[in-house]
């Protein structure tokens, strides 16, 4: 089954140049796109790719271009506004590396190692998707919204005498 805004490339095929792509999203593929995003909905989804392997090196670089406009829900007024993303990124796959390998690398953080290719393809809906959602904010607001705390109670009363203050007066 094919999935929607997908754009697969077998690494094996594509030719030593810098090779340009560029995918835009249909109707269909932003109502696909703001179900994978989670959000309220995606107006517009536009990305250029430029693929350029290195065989020699078994490295596989990709970079580009991603313009996106989305409604997201704030989280202090609940109300959905517009969010524009226009940005380049940089990814570099590993063509010869597989996942087990990265696993026994062990967990270097400071160490940016690069994505592995699975059954020797990557999609570049994928990438763009990704890319797009490690953008997103866990707690969107709009310019300007600030979260102002206001307590139920007067931090400066009294507090009431707590009913089990008797009960502490009974120790043997």
């Amino acid at each position: 089954m094919q999935k929607e805004f997908s754009y697969p490339l077998t690494v094996a095929d594509l030719p030593l140049s810098l090779q340009h792509y560029h995918l835009l999203a249909n109707a269909d593929n932003l109502a696909f796109l703001t179900k994978v995003l989670q959000v309220p909905e995606v107006k517009s989804f536009d990305a250029d790719f430029y693929v350029k392997p290195d065989h020699n090196t078994s490295i596989l670089k990709v970079s580009g271009h991603i313009k996106a406009e989305l409604v997201l829900q704030s989280v202090i007024s609940l109300e959905n506004f517009d969010q524009k993303y226009d940005f380049d990124f940089e990814t570099i796959f590993d063509t010869k590396a597989t996942l087990q390998e990265q696993k026994e690398e062990g967990d270097d953080w400071d160490k940016d190692t690069p994505d592995v290719v699975i059954n020797g393809k990557i999609d570049l809906g994928d990438i763009a998707i990704e890319q797009v959602a490690l953008r997103l904010d866990d707690y969107p607001r709009r310019d300007g919204e600030k979260f102002s705390f206001i307590p139920d109670f007067d931090p400066l009363e009294k507090p009431a005498d707590n009913p089990f203050a008797v009960l502490a007066k009974l120790k043997k």
